[in-house]
Formats: C-alpha cells, sequence, structure tokens
C-alpha cells in the first residue's frame, strides 16, 4: 500500500485559504500560553452550533498546520510510526530511489525487509532529515562567516 493510499493526498491551501490561516494561527497562538491539558473550541457553522474538547497536543498541532497553511506550504499528516517504500521515502527527501537505497545499505538509515522490501520508519527518515539538514547549516554558516572575513559582499 502506498503512502497516498495510507495517507491524503497534500493539502495545498488557495489564497483565501491562506489569509484565513494566517489570522486563525495568530489568534489562537496567542491562546496557547496558558497553562492547561485541553481546548474548548466552540463551532459555529452558520446553522450548527457545537462545541468539542481537544487535547492541547492536538491544539498545538492545529496552530502548526494552521501556521504552514499561512506560508503556503501544502500540509499533509504522516503518522510517526508508518513505515515507507523506499520510492516513498526516496521521494520525502527528494532524491533518487538508487540513491537512497545506497544510503540503507550504507546504514545511514534503518530499515528493516519485508520479504525483498525495504521498510523505512518515517520517524527514522525524519530523524535522518535532522541530522544532515544541521550539518548542512553549519557548513553554510562557516561559509558565510569566511565570506564575510574575506569581505565578500556578505
Amino acid at each position: 500500500m502506498s503512502i497516498q493510499a495510507q495517507f491524503p493526498e497534500p493539502i495545498i491551501p488557495s489564497e483565501n485559504e491562506i489569509e484565513l490561516a494566517r489570522a486563525s494561527s495568530r489568534i489562537l497562538s496567542a491562546l496557547i500560553q496558558k497553562k492547561t491539558k485541553s481546548v474548548n473550541i466552540y463551532l459555529d457553522t452558520g446553522k450548527h452550533y457545537d462545541s468539542v474538547t481537544l487535547p492541547l497536543s492536538a491544539f498545538k498541532l492545529l496552530i502548526s498546520i494552521l501556521t504552514q497553511m499561512a506560508e503556503g506550504n501544502a500540509v499533509t499528516l504522516i503518522p510517526v510510526h508508518a513505515e515507507l517504500t523506499t520510492q516513498e521515502a526516496a521521494d520525502l527527501l527528494n532524491v533518487s530511489r538508487p540513491y537512497f537505497i545506497r544510503l540503507l545499505e550504507e546504514k545511514k538509515i534503518p530499515f528493516r525487509k519485508v520479504g525483498t522490501r525495504r521498510r523505512i520508519l518515517f520517524q527514522d527518515l525524519m530523524e535522518y532529515k535532522q541530522k544532515i539538514d544541521a550539518v548542512r547549516r553549519k557548513v553554510l554558516d562557516d561559509l558565510t562567516k569566511e565570506a564575510q572575513e574575506l569581505d565578500m559582499g556578505y
């Protein structure tokens, strides 16, 4: 089963949705400062009124989703314990499948085999991505610092 079959397609916000998400995320972010374990939300659909109680963690996730939408980013949810195929994982890292398989064979990312197929935990993939992103940021910081020391206009 592909990741697309397991999870909904990414939601690409329209201009109107970006504006609504921007306003909503600002208002909701201001409320998160309170120490509480849950949040009550009152809903008004125009014809129906209701309320729902959300765990604080779900409320924070909602704010994160709105913040990403406010920046115009596509949004999707993938459970941390989801298992991905090599192609799905390569797509998420934006690398080729052969390159990704080489990373697996070099034991840079943990995986397990199901028959002859490799499966990668989404959480393991994101940990690898965070590590390489941190290394890239450090290299860029070092290059910027060197360029400034050499007065190259940065």
